[in-house]
């Protein structure tokens, strides 16, 4: 294990070393938290796709494909359509908004009064993502050193702190550069015809394991259906998401390295299936579906090669929290505390400068620590991620879209949306259990309900308002400089 261990080590040296470079460019907020909105095609597909796909798409994918065959691939696949039509359809309306946040964007459609609320929702749920990423750790360092869990989350959690602080985006983007060209050697090119070689090739597994392996649908239409509604809607409107759209250079690099990104995003989810079935033939009585990944590593790849993968795990899991922690860190900052300071200082020292990359770094730092608090004292990574996707889609799915593509829409249409969609997705997750599909099917209806209702019912939208949401739409207006919404602690 020793070639292994010292494959780790250098990735992990590296991924600081890239902190610290990327610390030297991000100079301003704009560089810090959108790395300039300068990255092309080739940077931007790959952060894009090193993002979405992380330890749940990686260990979660191989272990949904252990235990349903080729139609495990779903939950990832949801997640590649749901990249390709937030490219195909929204992201070039998005980047050309120059905005930091989701809720920035709600209060440019609906006039200002719809931010703080849903940055509420946007926060748990960017605080749950990095949660339920870090979490992972703890699995890939127990197979790696057999390192206690509290120990492997404080470790791998402070060296995503620790590049993520020292240089915001840009160091993000560089290691998740990194990330995505070792999962693509890793799992596609490495793991993928190895394990279905040790399994004895598609004929073998067709032999050994039942026809419903190898069904399409096999894993159920009701499953299938709930992980559109979470994963592909979600995909559409997630400030980690919609922060790396912020990046990208032009609306075109948006909408075609998203659409390379989402394209990739299919394929690493039919390799995950394809590697869990063919740990199926070979261990077919594991204890747990997640251990599927962790075992073909450790007992079926050879020195060196199992090193690099497993750093492939590390490097989706990574990319997926520090995605998910400059998100929290961005929402906690700019659509919360800027605004409650500013509600309290009430103007009086409006013209006081601030540095809003120093504010910024602290807030990730202070996210980072309490991210890595709340992993090690949560346990169920399932009902965590499920909270936070329920949260997403049942609160801002509809206010976000709708402000997107109807104008009747309305900021009190908004409001009672994100507080009906929400509650009801709290209130019956504690009715039906927080696994049940129900929550998600009948939150999303109410908030859908609840907006036209509402909206319909009131004062449509200021036409000054409109018509400079129009103008940022069209990519016509420069970026705000708004002093509050904008400044640092």
């Amino acid at each position: 294990m020793a070639v292994d261990y010292t494959v780790i080590v250098v990735y992990l040296a590296g991924m600081l070393a890239m902190g610290w470079w990327g610390m030297r460019r991000a100079k301003s907020k704009s560089e810090f938290l959108v790395a300039g909105r300068r990255l092309g095609p080739w940077m931007y597909s790959g952060t894009m796709a090193a993002i979405v796909l992380g330890g749940a798409s990686t260990i979660g994918g191989v272990g949904l494909g252990y235990t349903h065959g080729l139609s495990g691939a779903w939950m990832v696949f949801t997640i590649g359509l749901g990249l390709l039509a937030l490219s195909v359809f929204f992201s070039a309306r998005i980047a050309r908004l120059k905005v930091y946040t989701v809720s920035e964007m709600l209060d440019l459609r609906y006039g200002g009064r719809a931010g703080v609320l849903s940055g509420v929702v946007m926060w748990a749920y960017t605080l749950m993502l990095a949660v339920t990423s870090t979490i992972a750790y703890a699995t890939i360092f127990d197979v790696l050193f057999d390192m206690n869990r509290t120990l492997a989350i404080v470790i791998g959690g402070s060296i995503v702190v620790a590049y993520s602080t020292l240089g915001g985006m840009w160091s993000i983007t560089l290691t998740d550069m990194v990330q995505f060209v070792v999962k693509t050697v890793g799992v596609l090119l490495l793991l993928l015809p190895i394990a279905v070689v040790k399994a004895g090739g598609f004929g073998e597994m067709r032999d050994k394991l039942p026809d419903e392996y190898f069904a399409p649908l096999g894993i159920g239409g009701e499953t299938i259906f709930t992980y559109v509604l979470i994963y592909t809607f979600g995909m559409l409107i997630g400030q980690d998401i919609w922060q790396r759209v912020f990046t990208a250079r032009s609306d075109k690099v948006a909408r075609y390295g998203g659409t390379v990104a989402g394209t990739y995003c299919l394929v690493y989810a039919l390799a995950g299936a394809v590697i869990g079935t063919a740990a199926k033939v070979m261990y077919p009585k594991l204890p747990s579906a997640d251990a599927a990944f962790a075992t073909i590593v450790k007992d079926e790849l050879p020195m060196g090669v199992r090193g690099l993968v497993l750093a492939a795990a590390l490097a989706a899991v990574m990319s997926t929290s520090s995605g998910a922690l400059i998100a929290c860190a961005t929402v906690a900052n700019n659509d919360i505390w800027a605004r409650v300071r500013g509600a309290v200082r009430a103007g009086a020292d409006a013209g006081e400068p601030h540095d809003e990359v120093k504010g910024n770094r602290l807030f990730i730092l202070v996210m980072g620590v309490a991210v890595i608090g709340v992993s090690i004292a949560l346990n169920d990574v399932v009902q965590a991620l499920t909270v936070a996707y329920n949260l997403l889609v049942g609160g801002l799915l509809v206010p976000i879209l709708g402000g997107l593509l109807w104008r009747r829409g309305t900021a009190a249409g908004a409001l009672s949306a994100v507080v009906a969609g929400g509650g009801s997705v709290i209130g019956l997750m504690w009715w039906y259990g927080i696994l049940a599909n129900e929550p998600i099917y009948y939150g999303l209806l109410t908030s859908l309900v609840v907006y036209v209702a509402v909206s319909l019912a009131t004062p449509p939208t200021d036409p000054v308002v409109l018509s400079a949401w129009r103008e940022r739409v069209a990519g016509r207006s420069p970026e705000p400089t708004a002093p509050e919404a904008s400044v640092a602690a």
